[in-house]
């Protein structure tokens, strides 16, 4: 009985940080809706092929991403795993890349960079000269890119299977030569093993994250037609984003099967706290998207998986009735002498109802794990 409560003082000790820092976010009136998404597509092969549940099972280098309390669990004393997957039919690029060790017997640390960018945009202001020639050599290329940097840290408790973690992440987005951000916010979790049961629970922005713009209005107008009336009101301003927390509480069970087969089975429930959105559980105050990942596993060695998620009510492009749809992934993966190969198939969002399917994406994650 005195595990269970001591678990029940880990959760309550994250949550009730979080309380506290939803006044003084919510008094903000810059909260966009989706304020630095690129940081929820997900890190993994894994994970994206288990539909993002994983803040309950994460043991190993991605745990810093999803939940750093999970890095005291891993089960090499160094782990590290590298991922690229490609949006759009290749228009984005999606990396990451996370290392982890343990310090002590006790308490582990990790380092994880993401970014998510678009490359090669041409710049063609400036493609018809003054004599109203096209001149191909004025044509200039930019990217519009993300970049996150966490550093992440984990520590067991007195209590068996009991740890807590948080990150610090340090965010960079840039325009080209047209704007660029930083930002900083903290994210905590606390996860508990027993008996095979995983527990956990994740909140992300727990203190809000700021993004600070710097908009380089010079060059925002730069080879604009000299004909053209700006409006100085039309031109962006600095200005301070604010993202507010979301929380994840998951729950996961793995089963031992007959043949030296296992399966996984785990639940991720995601709240968000940005207004309200388009999900199974709808409110101005609190919107809830389930989640449900699903993994078989032969001998420890093959992995086939599946996970679904983002359910939304989506509009049929025939009559205009809203029905409920979701977004499913699939994913592979093998695991030998602490080599890692996964693999996942899944879309960035849910399609439209009688429209043409999204192209999938592809990703792809190497993981090692060595003493």
């Amino acid at each position: 009985m005195s595990q269970f409560s001591s678990v029940a003082r880990g959760l309550a000790l994250v949550g009730a940080t979080a309380a506290l820092a939803l006044p003084a976010a919510a008094q903000s009136t810059k909260t966009p809706k989706y304020s630095n998404e690129f940081l929820n597509i997900g890190v993994g092969a894994r994970a994206l092929g288990m539909g993002k549940v994983q803040v309950s099972l994460a043991t190993d280098a991605t745990a810093g991403y999803w939940n750093p309390a999970g890095l005291t669990n891993q089960t090499h004393k160094y782990d590290g795993v590298l991922m690229h997957s490609e949006l759009f039919s290749g228009v984005v690029k999606n990396d990451y890349a996370a290392f982890s060790m343990p310090i002590d017997d006790k308490s582990a640390l990790g380092v994880s960079v993401l970014r998510l960018g678009v490359d090669n945009i041409a710049d063609t202001r400036a493609l018809v000269n003054e004599y109203g020639y096209v001149d191909y050599s004025k044509i200039e290329y930019f990217s519009v890119a993300d970049y996150a940097l966490l550093l992440s840290y984990a520590r067991k408790l007195g209590v068996e299977g009991l740890s807590v973690g948080g990150s610090g992440k340090i965010i960079y987005r840039n325009i080209g030569k047209f704007a660029h951000g930083y930002g900083f916010g903290i994210d905590a979790g606390v996860q508990y093993n027993h008996k095979g049961w995983n527990m956990a629970l994740m909140a992300r922005d727990i203190t809000t994250t700021f993004n600070s713009w710097n908009i380089n209005s010079a060059e925002y107008v730069k080879g604009l037609n000299s004909n053209v009336a700006i409006k100085s009101d039309s031109i962006p301003k600095n200005s301070t984003e604010i993202t507010l927390p979301r929380f994840v509480l998951g729950v996961g069970r793995r089963f031992d099967l007959p043949k030296q087969f296992s399966a996984l089975v785990a639940v991720d429930l995601e709240a968000t706290t940005d207004g309200q959105r388009n999900t199974l559980v709808s409110s101005k105050t609190v919107s809830v998207d389930p989640r449900l990942g699903v993994e078989l596993g032969y001998k420890n060695l093959v992995f086939l998986r599946g996970g679904a998620g983002n359910f939304q009510k989506i509009s049929s492009v025939v009559d205009q009735s809203l029905q409920w749809k979701g977004q499913y992934s699939l994913g592979a993966g093998v695991a030998v002498s602490g080599l890692r190969i996964d693999l996942a198939l899944s879309r960035l969002a849910v399609e439209k109802l009688g429209s043409a399917s999204q192209t999938n994406s592809l990703i792809v994650s190497l993981g090692y794990g060595f003493k």
